[in-house]
C-alpha cells in the first residue's frame, strides 16, 4: 500500500512539474495574443492595401516628385489617427506620421520613389506603357505600403491599451540616388528613437544580413563655346570633348583602386547637333566602396579627373553632389528577432496564374533561372560583412540608431532589380502578396521591441559597440535636397 501512494504522489508531483513547464506567462501570453490579432488585421487589411500599393505603382513617380504617391501613404495615416508632419527636412515629399506617447519610440521606414526608363505593363514580356518614362523597378510602390500597413497595426495596439509607447512612419523619398533619408537623419528626425524597423522587396525571404555600399554621387558639369563644328571648328571648345576625357581617365583609372570599388556613370546631356560644337556637356556619376574612408578618397580622384578633362579640352567646370550614403550596420540582436517573426509569417506560394507568369517571363533572364519554390521558403540567417554590391540611405539611419530590415520575395525568383521585369511582377498579384509577408514581419517584430525592454535594451547596446567612437558625418555634406536631380 505504501508503495502505491508514494507512486501516486510522485505522479501526482510531476504532472505538477509539467503543467508549470508548459505554463506560458502572462507577458508571453500577452505578445502572442498581440501578434495573433496583428496578422488577422493585415490579413484584413490586405484588399485595402493591395489597391493603395498598385495606385502607387500607377503614380510611378521619380525621387523627390512623388506628390501624389506621398499624399496617398499621408491620407491613409491621418485616416487612421496619426499626427503627420510634412515637408520635413527641406522636402516636399517627406513626412513623419506619429501616433501614442512615451518610450519606447519605434520607427518603420517607408519608400515610395520609382525609377526613369523602365515604364512597363504588369505583363510576361517588355512592354512600356506609352506615355510613361518611369517604373517601380525596386518595388518601392510595395515598400511604402507594406510599411504604413504595419505602423496603422501596431497604432491599433496602443490606442487598444494593448501596446504601451510610440511609432513612428518615416515617408522617406528619392532613395533612389536622392539620399533622401540622409537629410532626414542631419535634420535630427530620428532624434529620440529607440529603433527602427525597414524592408525591401526582392526574390526572396530573408532577414538582412549583409552590410551595404558607401556611395557618393554627383553630376559634373562642363562649360566651353559653341561654333560652326564644319566652318570655324577652332573658334569653339567642345564640353562632350571635355566628358569624354574625364570618363576615358576614370575609366583607366579603374585599374588602380581597390577592387570592391563601383563606378558607375552615365552622359546625361551631350549637345543637341553633330554639326554645332557642345557649350554644355554632363555626366552624371556614382562611386561606391564598402567603406566610406575609400569612398570619400576614390571620388576626390575623379574630381581630379573632371579637372583634367576640363584643363586640357579648353573649358571649364563644376560639380554638384546629388547624394552620398554611408555603409550598412547590421544589428544581429534585432536580426535575430526579426528572423523568427519571418519564420512565423512564412513565404508566399503561387497560384496557377502566376506559375504561368514566371514560366513566361523567365526567357528574358540572362544567366538566372525560376524557381518558384524559393518564394515559399525563408533563407537561413547567415551573416556576410561585405558581400552587398547596392547602396541605401538606410545605412546612414543604421549610424543613427538601431536598424534591422528584411527582403521579401515580391519578383519571380530571378528577376534582377531594376528591370522592366521586376516592374511587371511588382504590377501584379505576385508583389502585393509578398509585401503582405513584410508588413505582417514588421509588425510583429515592433510588437517584440515595444513589449520586451531586455530585447530593445540589447540591441542599443550591441549599436553602441558597433559604431565605436565614430562622429557621424554625412558624406553628402551641408548641400540642401537635389529636388531636381531627375530633370
Amino acid at each position: 500500500m505504501k508503495r502505491i501512494l508514494i507512486a501516486v504522489l510522485l505522479l501526482g508531483s510531476v504532472c505538477v512539474s509539467a503543467q508549470k513547464k508548459n505554463k506560458v506567462d502572462p507577458a508571453t501570453q500577452q505578445i502572442n495574443t498581440n501578434k495573433e490579432a496583428t496578422l488577422a488585421a493585415l490579413n484584413n487589411a490586405y484588399e485595402a492595401d493591395k489597391k493603395t500599393a498598385l495606385q502607387i505603382w500607377e503614380y510611378a513617380e521619380v525621387g523627390y516628385k512623388e506628390n501624389k504617391s506621398a499624399a496617398l501613404h499621408v491620407q491613409n495615416l491621418k485616416a487612421a489617427g496619426f499626427t503627420v508632419e510634412t515637408g520635413v527636412a527641406e522636402i516636399p515629399t517627406a513626412f513623419v506620421a506619429t501616433y501614442g506617447s512615451g518610450s519606447p519610440v519605434i520607427g518603420i521606414l517607408a519608400e515610395y520613389d520609382a525609377l526613369p526608363g523602365l515604364s512597363q505593363t504588369a505583363i510576361p514580356e517588355k512592354n512600356p506603357i506609352a506615355g510613361k518614362n518611369a517604373g517601380h523597378g525596386c518595388g518601392h510602390h510595395l515598400f511604402g505600403t507594406a510599411s504604413v500597413s504595419a505602423g496603422i497595426a501596431i497604432k491599433e495596439l496602443i490606442a487598444s491599451g494593448k501596446l504601451k509607447g510610440t511609432v513612428k512612419v518615416y515617408g522617406c523619398p528619392a532613395e533612389e540616388g536622392g539620399s533622401g533619408k540622409v537629410f532626414m537623419v542631419r535634420a535630427g528626425l530620428f532624434n529620440g528613437v529607440d529603433a527602427v524597423i525597414h524592408w525591401h522587396p526582392d526574390d526572396v525571404n530573408a532577414v538582412t544580413t549583409t552590410s551595404a555600399l558607401a556611395n557618393k554621387s554627383a553630376k559634373f558639369k562642363f562649360y566651353g563655346i559653341s561654333a560652326h563644328a564644319a566652318a570655324q571648328p577652332e573658334q569653339g571648345r567642345s564640353a562632350l570633348d571635355a566628358v569624354e576625357a574625364m570618363d576615358n581617365m576614370v575609366n583607366m583609372m579603374r585599374e588602380h583602386v581597390p577592387q570592391e570599388t563601383r563606378i558607375h556613370y552615365i552622359i546625361t546631356s551631350g549637345g543637341k547637333a553633330p554639326n554645332v560644337v557642345p557649350d554644355f556637356a554632363e555626366a552624371y556619376y556614382y562611386v561606391r566602396h564598402p567603406k566610406r574612408k575609400d569612398v570619400l578618397e576614390i571620388f576626390d580622384r575623379v574630381v581630379k579627373a573632371a579637372e583634367g578633362a576640363a584643363l586640357g579640352t579648353g573649358t571649364r567646370f563644376q560639380y554638384d553632389i546629388i547624394g552620398g550614403t554611408h555603409d550598412l550596420l547590421i544589428n544581429k540582436t534585432l536580426a535575430e528577432a526579426m528572423q523568427t517573426n519571418l519564420e512565423k509569417v512564412g513565404g508566399v506560394t503561387y497560384t496557377e496564374a502566376e506559375l504561368n507568369f514566371a514560366k513566361k517571363i523567365e526567357p528574358s533572364f540572362i544567366g538566372a533561372k525560376v524557381d518558384v519554390a524559393t518564394a515559399a521558403t525563408v533563407k537561413p540567417l547567415t551573416y556576410i560583412n561585405e558581400g552587398n554590391s547596392g547602396s541605401t540611405d538606410v545605412g546612414d539611419v543604421s549610424y543613427a540608431l538601431p536598424t534591422v530590415g528584411l527582403r521579401a520575395a515580391t519578383w519571380v525568383p530571378g528577376t534582377p532589380a531594376h528591370s522592366w521585369q521586376a516592374v511587371a511582377s511588382g504590377g501584379t498579384e505576385i508583389g502585393t502578396k509578398g509585401m503582405l509577408v513584410a508588413s505582417k514581419t514588421m509588425a510583429l517584430t515592433a510588437i517584440d521591441l515595444m513589449s520586451n525592454p531586455v530585447l530593445l535594451a540589447k540591441a542599443i547596446e550591441e549599436f553602441k559597440q558597433s559604431k565605436g567612437d565614430y562622429k557621424y558625418k554625412a558624406l553628402l555634406g551641408d548641400i540642401k535636397p537635389a529636388l531636381n536631380y531627375r530633370d
